[in-house]
Order: structure tokens, then C-alpha cells, then sequence
């Protein structure tokens, strides 16, 4: 089945600190807060989550379809995404303006301060899904990834008009979502995507329990860092499993979308969400040990000793084996 991923796609500008933010926050000075902080690196990098995901699937053997706005500047970012397996056939190219830009400073325990700047975003509103949809010769599941607002609500109540399969994550875009949107984009999915945090502040949007959720999606996919995944679903028990540790953690920048690209890979190969969550954290930890969020090496070796390492020879055996005969 093909997939198509909607979403963001954007440049990252990637700084280092080499400090503590904590230690430059003073609890009585909170309501005023002006701070700047030295970065001894700066590396800038292709980005964006629809084209972090859409390539990680590509690079496993599908040919996914992106969806989003780009700008003027998207010519060698689109050769890019063509060479490692991304039909980028559906992406608006802006007349005007530029790419999106991620712009995110990471501290010495990890914690990330970002600046995103829409840009050519604003004008994925624009994109009908039904014209991708009859370009691509059809779809198996939508992923509706951040985006502009207007852009993933189109997206969504297209899936349900076409009748096609969507999976849902909100991510950061929960923030500037009312109730009645953040239903919208949730109610029927496939799968639903979020991390911890997100969880609970998507039930605070929502006004719905986690029963409230559960009832109107497939499966809940809730990412916990280093603790592994959830996966939640309504009348069964919850399923967790561990991450696959990382060797050196060099930049947490798109490890989210590594696991949603793998989790989904093997999602549509029909795989057991057990064995598909296994391939998502494996392609997490490569994100997780390079410094970039497209910039992490595949190859079937590496695969095969992460996943043995984590979870044991049989399911490394499993996803090998299911993954050779793409």
C-alpha cells in the first residue's frame, strides 16, 4: 500500500550549549524573561517532520508520497528526498516564500529551546488531497503530521470524505488547537501518535479520558523517551515495550519521527504492532546517534544487531527477514 505523509517541511538550524538552561532561570524574574545563550556549534540540516518521516520510509523500501508546502529555495532539498526514495510529485513549491525553518538550541542535559517559522507552510492549505490521491493511483493510510492548522484539518476531514485510513499526530501543533479541532483531527484514526507529554496535554484539549480517546482510535502510540513505547488500545491490555538504547545520544532532533516512520513501514507491511514498534525504536536510536535529523545511516546489519541487542535473536530474525522480502 502506498502511504502519503502531510506535514512540515523545513530546514533545521541546530545549536549546541553547552550549559544548563535551568541554571540561567531565576524563579522571581519568570514574568520577564530575556536570555541569551552562547552556542559553541551550529549545523544546519534538511528537515521537517513530513520529510523526516517520508524519509525514513523511503529509506525501508517504500516509496512514500510527501505532502506539504516548500519555497523558492526547495530545488536541491527536492533532489535530496528523490535519492533516498520520496516522491515528491504532490509538494507545493511557493512562488514567494521561503522554506520553512526549525531553529532549536539543545543543552547539556538535553533540553531544547525552538523557534519555528511557518514560511511557505501557510500555503499547504492549499493542497487538495483528492488530487494526491488520484496522482499517486490511490492510497493506503494518510499520515497527518504538524502542518499548517488549516492544512491538517483539510487533510483530515478528506480522509474521512475518500474514505481512506489516517494516522494522527498533532505534535507541537497542539499548542495553538482549540477542543473542537483537536477532536477533529483525532476522531477515527488509525493510529494516533504522541509522546508523553502530549498525551496528557491532548486529553486537556480535547476534554476526552484516555477511555474518552481510546474509543474513537485504532491504536494510541505513546513514546517515552528512553522508557520505551505504549501502545494502547480500547479493550485490551496496555502493551510496553523498551527502547533500543543508544550508544552516544548526539542529538534528540527527530527521533520521534525515526520511530513513526519505522512503527509505520511496518504497520503497512501488515507486521504485528509488537514487531512494527521494534523497528520503529530501532530507526529512533540511529536518529538519536547522528547529529541531523535525515542524516543516520541504514543498513540491514545495523537493523539486525540493534533490534537482536534490545529485544533478542527471534524478533531481529523476524524483522530481517520481513524487511528482505520488500
Amino acid at each position: 500500500m502506498r502511504i502519503a505523509v502531510t506535514g512540515s517541511i523545513a530546514t533545521d538550524h541546530l545549536m549546541a550549549f553547552p550549559g544548563r538552561f535551568v541554571d540561567q532561570l531565576m524563579s522571581e524574574h519568570l514574568e520577564k524573561v530575556s536570555l541569551s545563550f552562547l552556542a559553541d556549534t551550529l549545523e544546519i540540516r534538511r528537515g521537517g517532520v513530513a520529510a523526516n518521516i517520508a524519509v525514513g520510509l523511503g529509506r525501508l523500501g517504500l516509496t512514500p508520497v510527501l505532502v506539504g508546502a516548500a519555497g523558492t529555495d526547495f530545488a536541491e532539498y527536492r533532489d535530496w528526498l528523490g535519492a533516498n526514495g520520496v516522491d515528491t510529485g504532490s509538494v507545493r513549491v511557493s512562488a514567494t516564500r521561503h522554506t520553512a525553518r526549525f531553529v532549536c538550541t539543545t543543552d547539556a542535559d538535553q533540553n531544547q529551546i525552538a523557534t519555528f517559522y511557518a514560511g511557505a507552510m501557510v500555503e499547504a492549505r492549499e493542497i487538495a488531497l483528492a488530487d494526491v490521491v488520484e496522482r499517486a493511483g490511490g492510497l493506503g493510510l494518510v499520515m497527518v503530521g504538524p502542518d499548517d492548522p488549516e492544512a491538517m484539518l483539510r487533510h483530515t476531514d478528506a480522509c474521512r470524505t475518500l474514505g481512506l485510513d489516517f494516522a494522527a499526530d498533532p505534535s507541537q501543533q497542539l499548542a495553538r488547537l482549540g477542543r473542537q479541532e483537536t477532536r477533529r483531527l483525532v476522531d477515527g484514526a488509525r493510529f494516533l501518535f504522541t509522546n508523553a507529554y502530549e498525551a496528557a496535554l491532548l486529553q486537556e484539549r480535547t476534554g476526552w479520558s484516555r477511555a474518552d480517546v481510546l474509543e474513537r482510535v485504532g491504536s494510541w502510540l505513546v513514546t517515552h523517551g528512553p522508557e520505551g513505547v505504549a501502545v494502547l488500545r480500547s479493550g485490551h491490555p496496555e502493551l510496553r515495550l523498551p527502547a533500543v538504547e543508544a550508544a552516544e545520544v548526539v542529538d534528540p532532533t527527530g527521533a520521534g519521527d525515526g520511530f513513526r516512520a519505522g512503527f509505520l513501514a511496518g504497520a503497512l507491511r501488515g507486521w504485528p504492532q509488537e514487531r512494527a514498534v521494534r523497528l520503529g525504536c530501532a530507526l529512533a536510536t540511529l536518529v538519536l546517534e547522528s547529529l541531523g535529523t535525515q542524516e543516520y545511516k541504514l543498513s540491514a546489519a545495523e537493523l539486525h544487531l540493534r533490534t537482536e541487542q534490545a529485544y533478542g535473536a527471534s524478533a531481529a530474525a523476524e524483522i530481517t527477514h520481513d524487511l528482505e522480502r520488500r
